[in-house]
């Protein structure tokens, strides 16, 4: 027997959410048009998943009719031997410069709220970029 089991990327979405009506509401915007989200590859989310979840999450809020925007985010890190920064391939986490297999990680893994558009006015003419600095 299979049991429904709900997709992180809802809950995810609705956390989402929460921070993009904070934003609405401290800007006293009517609605929100735009949503932008940088997504790494190593982070867990399936962009498609996600997609899908967005408008179940968005209805009946400040943002139910937002469009979501996905940025996919490189995968970076600093080799602890050269000290080098270098983008590498998702299952293949070594040094771009000398080959070193002791790295660390330091992009690839996040899911950040990069922009949120807003409607600013009830009849809908204004409208206001915000870049919020917030990890989902």
């Amino acid at each position: 027997m299979k049991y429904w089991q709900p997709m992180h990327e809802l809950s995810i979405c609705q956390a989402l959410l929460g921070e993009v009506s904070a934003v609405a509401r401290a800007e006293h915007a009517s609605s929100v048009t735009d949503v932008y989200v940088s997504i790494g590859p190593l982070s867990g989310v399936e962009g498609p998943l996600m997609r899908n979840a967005f408008p179940v999450a968005a209805a009946g809020t400040v943002a139910s009719d937002a469009a979501l925007h996905l940025q996919q985010a490189p995968v970076r890190v600093r080799c602890e031997g050269c000290g080098a920064e270098t983008e590498v391939a998702v299952n293949r986490l070594i040094c771009g410069r000398c080959n070193n297999w002791r790295t660390q990680l330091i992009s690839g893994d996040e899911l950040l709220l990069q922009r949120v558009v807003l409607r600013t006015d009830a009849a809908g003419r204004g409208q206001q970029c915000v870049k919020p600095a917030a990890a989902i």
